[in-house]
């Protein structure tokens, strides 16, 4: 069977399960974290699949990873993964739950860049721009690129706004060579 399908099978069951518990939001929070420290830590996913762990050691591994949740449904939801011996597609399954979790919840990621810090004013303006674009509410992200140089990197969806300093430069140069 696809892995791709089981994972989605399984966040779908989870989505459905933390709604009717009323705990999507905390569930959502313990996924965005797992799924990040799978990223973070690249041996989180090959010590999930070594099978000389026991199952308790691979659910304490994968609690920790989610934060030491307090939230119980994840704590259950962790066991029967493991139980049904899927534990190499925890992975998967975390980041098709966060993104189903987006989709129902009309969530937009946006993230930002700027060649130096916003204030909080100019950050807030930016993300009700984008909101309104959107129709959804904004998860957003900033940082400070200093290669920019100046002006900003916009993206979020599948749209980009590139109004650095650095790409108008890049620009220049590309015209000078033709």
């Amino acid at each position: 069977m696809d892995l791709g399908l089981i994972s989605v099978r399984y966040a779908r069951a989870l989505l459905k399960a933390s709604n009717q518990e009323k705990q999507s939001e905390q569930v959502y929070a313990d996924m965005q974290t797992l799924a990040a420290e799978y990223i973070n830590v690249p041996e989180l996913s090959v010590t999930i699949a070594n099978p000389m762990l026991s199952k308790e050691q691979k659910e304490t591994l994968l609690i920790a990873a989610t934060g030491s949740t307090k939230c119980d449904l994840t704590r259950r939801f962790i066991q029967l993964v493991l139980k049904e011996g899927r534990s190499g597609i925890m992975q998967f399954i975390a980041n098709s739950f966060v993104t189903q979790y987006r989709v129902q919840n009309n969530l937009i990621q946006a993230k930002l860049s700027t060649a130096a810090a916003l204030s909080p004013e100019t950050e807030s303006k930016l993300r009700k721009l984008v909101e309104s674009k959107t129709n959804g509410k904004v998860e957003f992200s900033a940082s400070v690129d200093e290669d920019l140089i100046g002006g900003f990197v916009l993206e979020y969806d599948t749209y980009r706004l590139d109004a650095s300093v650095k790409r108008q430069l890049s620009t220049i140069l590309s015209n000078l060579k033709q």
